[in-house]
């Protein structure tokens, strides 16, 4: 029984590291004043649940936010922005994730990843670094990658349009 019990702590210290990484990421940028900084909670995300859709992609969409847990956006401009992007990189847990998509377009490099276990997806990170602006977000919670690129049109959260080129092949 102790053996079952301690691996169940260990894999729950596994399962939480990946979100633990990303959130010291966040923490430590938290109080800087230069970084926008946006976090939406499951409460917000649960709001969304009591509105009533007119048309059936409306509703899929609700549906789809009514599965998050929370998203987070750090962001600023003005910044090394490659420098911060390898840094953000560097902390997520190696195995843990895995790339969906890479996209270089002029100055900024951009990587989309996701966490997924029996194939559900949990977190998807998008990471962005330019010139001089640097872009995380990471969403969690049961992901429907279908739907997100609507959720961000819906949201306005730039990047994650990009979703739209997974289903074109891209």
């Amino acid at each position: 029984m102790k053996k079952v019990l301690t691996v169940l702590i260990v894999l729950a210290a596994f399962a939480a590291n990946g979100q633990d990484a990303i959130s010291r990421f966040f923490e430590k940028y938290a109080d800087d004043e230069t970084f926008t900084n946006v976090t939406i909670t499951s409460r917000m995300f649960s709001l969304f649940t009591d509105l009533e859709m007119e048309s059936k992609e409306d509703q899929e969409i609700l549906d789809a936010i009514s599965k998050l847990k929370g998203l987070k956006i750090l962001a600023k401009e003005e910044v090394n922005g490659k420098l911060m992007y390898k840094e953000a990189l560097a902390l997520l847990p190696k195995g843990e994730f895995d790339e969906l998509m890479s996209i270089r377009e002029e100055d900024k490099d951009m990587k989309f990843m996701i966490k997924e276990k029996d194939k559900k997806i949990s977190e998807l990170v998008m990471v962005m670094g330019g010139d001089r602006e640097f872009f995380i977000l990471t969403i969690f919670g049961e992901i429907d990658l279908k739907q997100m690129a609507k959720i961000s049109k819906a949201m306005d959260i730039d990047g994650l349009d990009n979703l739209n080129k997974l289903d074109k092949g891209n």
